[in-house]
């Protein structure tokens, strides 16, 4: 057979790593960061596990990218759920019920981010946190910021904070709490976004989380074979 095209090759890298963000958020949201190894998430992503390094330097930076990848998209997803707005308040509540819900539906998975953003390199400067920071930048300009470049650190830190309290083991704080404490910080209406008891409790998407990771269910699962 002629050789595969640089373009083809191009979009099986890019299937490739889709992939391997999306088997690190299933395996460490079902047991946890510790016992999931990147031969784990190779296994469930259908790669050659020495492929898992050609993409990340390690285990910590490829969990990382895949919470912020999900983190962007449930974001994204949120803010820009029918009926559209470009109403700077309402799309803040939608980002707030958006990142309150991923710590309410996906505990462990969250604990275990929050846990690795607390080590001494922090955040992972990957694109995935890039386009989360981005959409953060812009709900606080819409939302009528003078100074995005010092309220947009603030709503992160406030987001966070609200996600560490969620996550907490043992002692977490209810959604509703935190939610009433956000929605006044940023005089939102309780009825804005999507109230706690607009939606039943789970939230949507569970367990498939194919939406969120641009991969093609008709690709082989093997990224070992030849062509």
């Amino acid at each position: 057979m002629s050789p595969r095209s640089a373009s083809v090759n191009e979009e099986l890298r890019r299937r490739s790593r889709e992939r391997l963000l999306q088997a690190a958020v299933e395996l460490v949201g079902e047991r946890g960061y510790e016992a999931t190894t990147l031969g784990d998430i190779a296994d469930r992503a259908g790669s050659a596990r020495g492929l898992v390094s050609y993409y990340f330097p390690g285990k910590r930076q490829l969990v990382q990218s895949a919470v912020h990848r999900l983190m962007h998209r449930t974001l994204e997803e949120a803010l820009e759920r029918e009926p559209r707005t470009e109403d700077g308040r309402e799309r803040m509540a939608r980002a707030i019920d958006g990142i309150l819900g991923l710590a309410r539906d996906r505990p462990v998975l969250m604990r275990q981010h929050m846990a690795g953003l607390l080590q001494a390199e922090g955040f992972v400067q990957c694109p995935e946190q890039q386009r989360l920071a981005e959409l953060l930048r812009e709900t606080a300009a819409r939302h009528g910021s003078q100074d995005v470049h010092h309220d947009y650190p603030m709503l992160r830190s406030q987001l966070m904070g609200a996600v560490y309290a969620m996550v907490l083991p043992n002692v977490p704080l209810p959604l509703t709490t935190l939610r009433a404490e956000l929605f006044a910080r940023y005089r939102l209406d309780w009825e804005q976004g999507v109230p706690p008891d607009a939606e039943a409790s789970g939230g949507r998407g569970d367990t498939d989380l194919s939406r969120f990771f641009a991969t093609d269910p008709t690709t082989p699962r093997s990224e070992g074979q030849s062509k």
